[in-house]
């Protein structure tokens, strides 16, 4: 950290950037966004932000888009490697062409060495890709201040003490602000404003969508580490021109945002004091104002920088050990009054060009109100990502995978953040060390402790499962005989088959596997019963946990699906007499009533938007109307809403859902079930009347609001705020745990008499499919907060929980009532993931009666509260 003489002096050179006044105050009341960050071990392509960006488009307007990449190519630059990492990278974003020679003249020439420059391209007519608002015109310079001009503002400024690069990027940061201030931010028209001006960092933003920004200045092909991208436009500012749009920079980082702040304008006080001035007028602004401040300027480890953003509070804070819970205090102090109050979510992408460091950097407030998902694959090329949705993610993985199939489709890990928490800090870093000659990725958390996924046996050595097929015809691996006979022989029970088999599969490599899934896919083809019995063994091998010591989980999955899919596409045209009939997006204008009730509706998902009058949810909702009972959806991708709107007593209908969905599953469900094979998206089952929801993972934010009856099954965790509002009986198991605010203001009567009620396993299932205690059952502070009715019982063999974590709720001992209320939830449980009720009760080897493995917190009679 730099001394406090050095830090008041950078902060006086900023005096005379005190801007013009009367520059107003746009507040906007759209959040909401779409937010997407990755970042790799090699560089990759602009292109495969596209379709995430494209499937987050109902999270945007079109009123503001825009990216930023890190860790660039120089010869895409047009410059040498030595220029790239050296010479600072501005761009500057003309509205009016004319304005380039006064910029170029009063900016850049008197003060800088310019070692190149030229014009961004872009395509000629903006309409071709549906843009009403013209792109600016784009001029890249990468360039140095002269050395005179450098001597002049150390002196000027009495910054001597200070490294003279250091000094030079106060001198670049003050420079593109007086720029903005003249072009941009001064009364009058718009004439430019700078994109970036850091090192090894590009930012372009329009008004328009994310992928249209990419399309415009022809990014497809251009290749860097890291990349963010941003749909919607900001909560606050000029949103009417692209220079209200995300990213917002600092020096050598950029920020997109999902959020809002209550505190915009003290945040601004705050930096006013500071000679720091918003231009742009938006909370992302000074979002990243303040992470520049305290990094750059304060010189704070990134620990401190995100401590200050978000922090640390109530419980978590006195988790923490005695040295940092008063490192936290002071920087608290400091600085509480500057940290934004939320709800926000925040990605960065950074350049640290003196540690040679590539970073992505995903942050949540303590609120947890705005949706975010991590993931990491690890292999030959490691990858970090961050998105407002999963199928975000799914949806890059799958573009990446398309053009080199060492990356997997799926994810070895994925995982939501705890705003604040003490065990990772609710914040994770994604860094490339490019100071190594072998290049690798590296997660850590906010404290530094590295994120993994595991050992790995090894990966998929090439390609999807028919492209090596092709490969190796006339070389296919045996399969043991006796074994997958029985198993694909569909008088056998699905689940038997699969019992049998998981043992075997124990020892099968790649090619093993592979001969077996051909097989499964010709067999599929003979008759009804046997495509729904190897589908539904399939399924069985997609959803439960097993050994495999030769395979990588995240390519059995995606060898799986990609079977899957495969069965379902040779599933014949809507009309036909078989027990399956198929219609996709193309075709969805020829659906008509099921010739019988048994016939099951499959839906290719592809193509479908995720919400509006075209939605996957409305044909299903139409397919009910005439008659279907049951479906089965594959290949998702973000659609929203599937399963709502089926309308009152919905008894009798099923969905199997594959893929990535979307949000909004099965709200407002009244006795319908659905299984979704994958992990769910936020606000599942919101204002759930009745049914079932069957989710094979985890589930994001809000999961159950409102709910009102029905059954749940999750074997998984779920994130912030699940069941909150929840009222009537609802009954929820969760094998995972959730992050924090579980049940909070739950109003489900009395569980012994009808009420509703949520299990709460605190486990996980290791790659071998055996019970994992985790290190607590809940994490969070506020469990069973302010409820007046229902019931959670959580299975804390170990009384790990605390009463600091009740607010409104108290522990009462497990009653033999209890236990004949919640067993047969769990034996159903136990039914559907193969967690058997022997293994819940087995503690550190020994079988335990109920009330020593579950407690039961219920709230606090009224008595208790008022006196």
């Amino acid at each position: 950290m730099r001394t406090r003489n050095l830090i008041e002096k950078l902060i006086a050179s900023r005096h005379s950037l005190k801007p013009y006044n009367n520059l107003g105050h746009h507040a906007e009341a759209e959040g909401g966004c779409g937010v997407l960050g990755m970042i790799a071990s090699q560089p990759i392509a602009g292109k495969h932000v596209y379709r995430s960006s494209i499937q987050m488009h109902n999270r945007g307007n079109g009123k503001g888009g825009g990216l930023a990449a890190v860790g660039l190519l120089p010869e895409q630059m047009g410059v040498s490697r030595e220029k790239l990492e050296d010479n600072y990278l501005i761009q500057i974003a003309y509205l009016d062409p004319a304005a380039r020679k006064d910029v170029e003249q009063d900016f850049l020439l008197p003060h800088f060495e310019i070692h190149q420059g030229y014009a961004v391209p872009s395509i000629h007519d903006h309409r071709e890709i549906g843009l009403e608002v013209q792109p600016p015109l784009v001029w890249r310079y990468f360039a140095r201040v002269k050395e005179t001009v450098l001597a002049e503002f150390i002196q000027k400024n009495e910054l001597k003490g200070i490294d003279p690069r250091r000094a030079e990027d106060e001198f670049v940061y003050q420079n593109s602000y007086k720029l903005n201030k003249t072009f941009y931010a001064s009364l009058g028209e718009k004439r430019a404003f700078v994109l970036c001006h850091g090192r090894n960092l590009l930012v372009f933003k329009i008004v328009g969508y994310a992928e249209q920004a990419l399309q415009y200045y022809q990014l497809e092909n251009l290749k860097a580490h890291g990349w963010i991208a941003h749909q919607r436009y900001p909560t606050k500012g000029r949103v009417w021109h692209p220079g209200g749009a995300h990213p917002f920079i600092g020096l050598h980082e950029a920020l997109v945002h999902n959020g809002d702040f209550a505190n915009y304008h003290g945040v601004c006080e705050y930096l006013k004091q500071r000679n720091i001035y918003p231009l742009f007028l938006t909370d992302t602004e000074v979002s990243v104002l303040l992470f520049d401040l305290w990094s750059r300027v304060y010189g704070y480890p990134l620990e401190y920088v995100i401590e200050a953003l978000a922090p640390t509070t109530e419980r978590d804070f006195l988790m923490l050990p005695k040295e940092k819970q008063e490192l936290y205090k002071q920087i608290q102090v400091a600085h509480l009054h500057g940290s934004p109050d939320g709800p926000w979510f925040f990605i960065i992408a950074r350049h640290e060009p003196y540690e040679k460091k590539f970073q992505l950097i995903g942050i949540t407030d303590t609120s947890m109100l705005r949706p975010q998902v991590f993931a990491l694959h690890e292999g030959p090329v490691q990858i970090g990502l961050i998105a407002s949705e999963k199928q975000a993610i799914d949806a890059a993985l799958q573009s990446l995978h398309d053009e080199d199939p060492r990356i997997c489709p799926v994810a070895d890990k994925y995982w939501n953040a705890r705003g604040g928490s003490h065990t990772d800090g609710g914040a994770f870093i994604f860094t490339v060390d490019y100071s190594q000659p072998n290049l690798k990725l590296v997660c850590t958390d906010k404290f530094g402790r590295e994120v993994s996924a595991g050992p790995h046996p090894r990966p998929l050595s090439c390609g999807s499962p028919r492209e090596r097929g092709s490969r190796q015809a006339g070389v296919r691996a045996s399969l043991p005989t006796n074994p997958v006979a029985s198993a694909l022989d569909p008088a056998q029970p699905a689940l038997e088959a699969f019992a049998e088999l998981k043992s075997e599969i124990r020892a099968w490599d790649y090619d093993v596997f592979e001969e077996f899934l051909r097989v499964c896919l010709e067999e599929s083809r003979h008759s009804d019963a046997q495509r729904r019995h190897i589908l539904e063994l399939l399924t069985f091998l997609l959803d439960r946990r097993y050994r495999t010591e030769k395979m990588e989980r995240k390519w059995l999955r995606a060898l799986l699906e990609a079977t899957i899919n495969e069965i379902l596409d040779s599933v014949s045209s809507l009309g036909a007499a078989s027990d399956f009939v198929r219609i996709t997006w193309q075709t969805r204008a020829t659906l008509s009533a099921p010739r019988a009730p048994t016939q099951t509706l499959v839906i290719d998902a592809t193509g479908f938007p995720p919400e509006g009058e075209d939605a996957l949810s409305l044909l299903i909702v139409s397919a009910y109307k005439l008659g279907w009972k049951k479906f089965l959806l594959y290949r998702c991708c973000g659609q929203r809403f599937i399963g709502s709107g089926l309308g009152p007593r919905s008894h009798g209908v099923r969905l199997d859902v594959y893929g990535s969905s979307g949000d909004y599953l099965a709200s407002g469900l009244d006795g319908a079930e659905i299984y979704v094979h994958n992990n769910g998206q936020d606000q599942l089952g919101q204002i759930y009347h009745d049914g079932k929801l069957v989710v094979y993972g985890d589930v994001g934010q809000t999961f159950f609001y409102g709910a009102k009856g029905g059954q749940a099954y999750v074997l998984g965790n779920a994130a912030g705020r699940p069941l909150i509002n929840a009222v009537g009986c609802p009954r929820v198991v969760i094998n995972g745990t959730a992050l924090d605010y579980l049940a909070e203001s739950f109003m489900a009567g009395d569980p012994l008499n009808g009420g509703g009620f949520v299990i709460l396993n605190g486990i996980a299932l290791d790659e071998d499919g055996q019970i994992r205690e985790l290190e607590t059952p809940y994490p969070g502070s506020n469990l069973f907060s302010l409820a007046s009715g229902g019931a959670i019982y959580v299975r804390d063999p170990h009384k790990k929980l605390d009463d600091d974590q009740l607010n409104g709720g108290c522990y009462e001992e497990l009653s033999d009532a209890d236990w004949a209320l919640i067993l047969p939830y769990l034996k159903e449980n136990e039914r559907l993931f193969g967690i058997t009720v022997k293994d819940l009760l087995t503690v550190d080897g020994e079988r335990l009666p109920p009330e020593r493995v579950y407690r039961k917190v219920r709230p606090v009679k009224t008595g208790v509260l008022s006196s």
